[in-house]
Parts: structure tokens; C-alpha cells; sequence
């Protein structure tokens, strides 16, 4: 198996692809989910649905660059419409995030539905953008989402301690002067970036978990911003090269639902045994005897 994963064409395009996603997604998530914002993400991978079936609708290509372009636009749209949803009136950001979610989301569904019944076949496959599809990935593929991922880390490694500092507080950052404006635009861009790379791998539906599940598990072993980002872009490179070598191994096996269960399989085993913070250490500590006194 650990032979295909260097010799095999197809596993290790698979496999380069999925690492890649899980360290994008990783880095990025890990601000998401100190920010709170682990719901946006949720709601940024549905509302790509839209943007995906319209890039194919305006182009009648299924490129994947163009696709993620449209991709990337309609998330852009949701996360800046549930923004001034929050800014603008009474709903909680909660609220918000659903309402945009279900709007989006069933669009998308409309259109995929109403595109699949053309008499055509050039719309074949684009269902797989529901659940994703790992196993068709190509090299231009992963060409593709290096391009556009790399540049997003590179961006967050020079805007480092801005986003630090708003990510722990956003008021501390207000009051020396931040543009905490502009720095919550660029965080949800960077995550915008991070949802359509993985599209195609894990689909719209699951894309969240992979925003969320290796910056959770992270988050367990350390309180340390810089190890959290480094250890959640590590946790999703080994589910990504974990799920696909596991699919590899049997028939019918979809790469992109067992790249989501084995990083849910990390972040259970952080929950349970991470030093200070696992179950299972808060339970022996609990059950050590107390010394008299």
C-alpha cells in the first residue's frame, strides 16, 4: 500500500492533493475556530454550490480553476452578506449563518438540478461537487490548488501578528489602531480560499469538517497560536494522505467521506487522551485519592 502511495500515478495525485488540502484548510481553519467562527465555515463550503453550477452555466467549462473562481465568488457574497446581516440588524450571527446557509445552498441545489436535465452531457460530474470526488483528481488538478492555496498561507504568515491579535481580541486590536475591518475581510477571505480548494476532494457538504476537526484537535495539545497552526495543518495532511491510502484499499471506498472520518478519528483521540486538556487525563486526575491532610 505505503508502495502505491510513491509509484501508483492515480493514489499519489489523490494523496498530494488531499495532504495539500488538509494543510490549507488546517492553517486556516485554526483562526476560524478561535474566532468563533467554525459556523461560517460551514456555511461558506454551502454557499459555493451556487457559484460552482453558475461558473458552468457562464463558461461551459469544467475547469476546475473556473469553477473555483465562481466558487470562490459566491462564498465571498455569503460571508459578506452574513456580515452585514450581523452589522446592519437584530439577528444574532447564529441566525445569520443559517439563513444564509439554507438560502444558498438550496439555490445551488436549483440550478444543479435544472442544469443535469439539459440534453447534453458536458454537465456530466458536476454532482461530485456535493461529496466530492477525490478519486478524479488530476495533476492539473493539485497544479491548481497549490496556486491558489500556497499564496493564501503566504498571506497569513505576512499579516501573522494582526490576525494573532484579532483573533484573541478584536477590542485590544481596535484600540491600537488595527484596521480590524479589513483584517476580519482578509481572514474570511483566506477561508474563502480554503473552502474552494477542497471542493472537489471533500465536497460542499463535508468541506466543513476540514476547516474545523484538525484546528479542534490541535487546540487540545497546545495553548500555543504558532504549534495550534503548525499541528492543525499537520492533522489534516496525514487524514488527507490516511483517507486516501485507506480508500485505496478497497472498491467503492469514497476518498473524500474517509478523509472526514479519519480526521474525526484524530480529533477524537485528542479529545480523549491530550495532555491538560483530554477526557481521559481529567478523569484519572479526578479519580486520583486526595492525601490527608
Amino acid at each position: 500500500m505505503f508502495n502505491d502511495l510513491f509509484f501508483d500515478y492515480t493514489l499519489r495525485t489523490v494523496a498530494l492533493g488531499s495532504a495539500l488540502l488538509g494543510i490549507v484548510s488546517g492553517m486556516i481553519g485554526a483562526f476560524a475556530v478561535l474566532r468563533r467562527q467554525s459556523l461560517l465555515g460551514d456555511a461558506m463550503s454551502h454557499a459555493a454550490l451556487p457559484g460552482i453550477v453558475l461558473a458552468f452555466i457562464v463558461t461551459g467549462s469544467k475547469e476546475p480553476m473556473a469553477l473555483m473562481i465562481g466558487a470562490a465568488f459566491a462564498c465571498w457574497i455569503g460571508a459578506m452578506v452574513v456580515m452585514s446581516i450581523v452589522r446592519t440588524t437584530r439577528l444574532k450571527s447564529d441566525s445569520a449563518l443559517g439563513l444564509i446557509l439554507a438560502t444558498f445552498f438550496g439555490a445551488g441545489l436549483l440550478l444543479l438540478t435544472w442544469v443535469q436535465k439539459w440534453p447534453t452531457a458536458a454537465q456530466a460530474g458536476l454532482d461530485k461537487y456535493l461529496f466530492g470526488q477525490a478519486a478524479t483528481l488530476l495533476e492539473r488538478d493539485v497544479v491548481a490548488m497549490a496556486v491558489i492555496g500556497l499564496p493564501a498561507l503566504l498571506i497569513l504568515a505576512l499579516c501573522w501578528k494582526e490576525c494573532a491579535i484579532l483573533a484573541f481580541d478584536p477590542d485590544f486590536a481596535s484600540s491600537i489602531g488595527l484596521p480590524v475591518r479589513i483584517l476580519d475581510v482578509l481572514l474570511t477571505s483566506l477561508l474563502v480560499v480554503a473552502i474552494i480548494i477542497g471542493l472537489q476532494t471533500v465536497g460542499a457538504v463535508l468541506m466543513s469538517a476540514m476547516i474545523v476537526a484538525p484546528a479542534a484537535a490541535a487546540r487540545q495539545w497546545t495553548d500555543r497560536l504558532g504549534v495550534m497552526v503548525a499541528l492543525s495543518g499537520i492533522f489534516g495532511a496525514t487524514a488527507g494522505v490516511a483517507g486516501a491510502l485507506l480508500s485505496s484499499t478497497a472498491a467503492r471506498l469514497p476518498t473524500g467521506p474517509m478523509i472526514v472520518v479519519c480526521i474525526s478519528g484524530l480529533t477524537l483521540v485528542s479529545l480523549l487522551l491530550a495532555p491538560q486538556r483530554g477526557l481521559v487525563w481529567a478523569w484519572v486526575r479526578n479519580a486520583r485519592p486526595v492525601a490527608p491532610s
